[in-house]
């Protein structure tokens, strides 16, 4: 187990003076306060509701959110029944959980290149050894993919919507592919879908989950799917859950017994009333909102940034992905960055398996508003043009 560079991170947005592009967090000002307040207000206004909101609950999750989450997944063409949902502490718990059910020492893993730094960290105590995925614009490439698969990995961790950290969304051919061959080799796809409501652009694509549903009656048999209220609604109340096969289900209650018992009732009766009343309407916010944010640091990257620094257009979620010219270091330039321009943002590096791609960082661009974006690209670009070796 290592120190996570984005939890290290997080403590520096509190200095005033820092423009951060670090932590992919949502923006504390878009959070449903007032539905929030309504909701413990609600609970706390019924004796006998109050009572059972702060009593301890079942480890599988409170019903009626299990309902409505079921009734989610329905929406995106996935049938799942009660005993198919398990509520988790956020969605990183679930992949802890995924970690632990599936993960031997030694076993392969199969991962992008690059992928999420919180699912390494939860799957690196298990100690797997992965097999890194190169990715193009469409997502893992096939012929890679292939191989990778021949080798029988345990399972293929996988974000297919405007994935954390380089923005990708895979596209729908590469989805049935991906599908096709892991079933062949009888591997199955952990989705994580944490982002997949934050499309600015472009059509809204099927879950994995979903592809994998409709091939087999509307239940998914290859496709263990994890999802979050952490980006659509507020991340405090730690609600995730995930989608997958009763039998694997049932044995993460049993890990959820020894690990926590059950995620907070009340936090989850208060979920479920947010969801259950402005779901829709909020998501819609934030979409705009985030959409504004991502068109400004992609016309500030075009504005200000050196030559020889590209960079990803991602049609949602809330992340542009950075490679800068060869021999330059992320972590050198996050050094420089925070010293001498108050800016800071994630070295690519930490979302390599192999600790490979130094010359790659992470901007997230949800909890900075557009001028300071502006502004936070304008000092970045300029630092990165005086650090360019001269030319000969």
């Amino acid at each position: 187990m290592s120190a996570s560079e984005i939890r290290e991170l997080l403590k520096l947005i509190d200095r005033p003076e820092i423009i951060s592009f670090a932590g992919g967090i949502p923006d504390p000002d878009f959070f449903p306060t007032a539905a929030i307040a309504r909701a413990y207000e609600k609970v706390f206004q019924s004796n006998t509701g109050a009572g059972g909101a702060l009593q301890y609950t079942i480890s599988e999750g409170y019903g009626p959110l299990r309902e409505w989450i079921a009734g989610y997944m329905a929406r995106k063409g996935v049938r799942a029944g009660m005993d198919e949902i398990l509520v988790t502490s956020g969605s990183q718990q679930a992949l802890e959980f995924i970690g632990k059910l599936l993960i031997g020492p030694g076993d392969l893993v199969a991962v992008t290149k690059p992928t999420y730094l919180g699912a390494l960290q939860a799957f690196s105590p298990y100690e797997p050894t992965y097999v890194s995925i190169a990715m193009d614009e469409d997502g893992p490439v096939l012929a890679e993919l292939e191989e990778a698969l021949a080798a029988k990995p345990k399972f293929l961790y996988l974000v297919p919507d405007f994935q954390n950290p380089n923005g990708t969304t895979v596209s729908l051919e590469r989805r049935h592919a991906i599908l096709e061959m892991c079933t062949a080799h009888g591997v199955p796809v952990v989705e994580d879908a944490a982002y997949a409501e934050l499309r600015y652009e472009g059509e809204f694509l099927p879950s994995l989950a979903g592809i994998d549903a409709a091939r087999n009656g509307g239940s998914p048999t290859q496709v263990i799917h994890c999802g979050s209220f952490s980006k659509t609604m507020v991340p405090a109340l730690r609600v995730g859950w995930v989608a997958a096969p009763k039998a694997a289900v049932e044995r993460m209650v049993l890990m959820k017994q020894a690990a926590d018992l059950h995620v907070s009732t009340i936090n989850q009766i208060v979920m479920h009333d947010i969801v259950g009343s402005i779901f829709d309407s909020h998501v819609k916010r934030l979409r705009g909102a985030y959409k504004e944010r991502r068109d400004a640091m992609l016309q500030a990257l075009a504005d200000f940034a050196p030559e020889g620094v590209t960079w990803t257009r991602p049609q949602g979620g809330m992340f542009v992905w950075i490679e800068l010219p060869e021999g330059m270091c992320g972590v050198t330039l996050l050094e420089r960055a925070i010293r001498e321009v108050n800016v800071a943002f994630v070295p690519g590096a930490a979302f390599f398996a192999d600790r490979s791609g130094r010359n790659t960082i992470r901007l997230s661009f949800s909890a900075t508003p557009p001028e300071r974006i502006r502004e936070g690209i304008r000092r970045l670009s300029t630092l990165v043009r005086d650090a360019l070796p001269v030319a000969a």
